[in-house]
């Protein structure tokens, strides 16, 4: 009897450890999805645009990268006043220019910048007079088809600070290869008597695109 009652005891135990390692193999066994679906993308690339000016004048040309790698130029060969000599009352005077996006971006932003006006003897000339104010007697009106962009005196123009150009060209951008005509007329005002002979004014301007 005790050996019966052994051997259904140990009969009981090798079942128990069976069915133990049967429940351990299937929780150890690593289950599969029976469909997949994948995708790689293996080229994935980004890169920087251009913003660049051009300004033309007649056969003359700047670029705003052509002086430096930071895409800031000055240019000397575009005289926007003309150089020209101004008599009192007499007709304005003209320069015709564009100003060219030649990057790939839009520019969305788009100003000009006055300097300011400084006043010297003509170098040679055989007589300076005594004023101190031809800034205030040379008018300048600069404008883009029919958009008036500024007029009034030289000193007026440096003090009234950037123009935003897109708010005076009704415009939300200059677009790559746009290009804007400009028209800068200077003249001088006909109040200007004997003390104003051989004496002349400069004024710088900064052209700005942004994006």
């Amino acid at each position: 009897m005790k050996t019966m009652a052994y051997n259904r005891n140990r009969l009981i135990v090798v079942a128990a450890g069976a069915i133990a390692s049967l429940l351990i193999g299937f929780t150890l066994t690593p289950t599969f999805a029976a469909l997949v679906a994948s995708i790689q993308n293996s080229t994935n690339t980004a890169n920087t645009g251009t913003l660049t000016m051009k300004e033309t004048s007649g056969s003359a040309s700047c670029n705003s990268f052509d002086s430096n790698s930071t895409n800031t130029a000055t240019c000397s060969t575009i005289n926007k006043y003309g150089g020209v000599t101004l008599a009192p009352g007499g007709a304005a005077k003209e320069t015709n220019l564009s100003i060219q996006n030649t990057g790939s971006m839009q520019a969305t932003s788009f100003t000009l910048t006055p300097g300011a006006c400084t006043q010297s003897a003509v170098g040679g000339s055989s007589f300076s007079g005594s004023a101190t104010d031809l800034c205030d007697k040379i008018k300048v009106k600069i404008t883009s088809g029919a958009s008036v962009i500024f007029d009034g005196s030289a000193k007026a123009f440096q003090t009234g600070g950037a123009i935003n150009l897109l708010a005076k060209l009704s415009k939300t951008g200059i677009n790559p290869s746009e290009s804007i005509p400009i028209k800068v007329a200077v003249s001088l005002d006909s109040s200007a008597g004997p003390t104003y002979q051989g004496l002349q004014i400069s004024q710088p301007m900064t052209w700005t695109f942004s994006a």
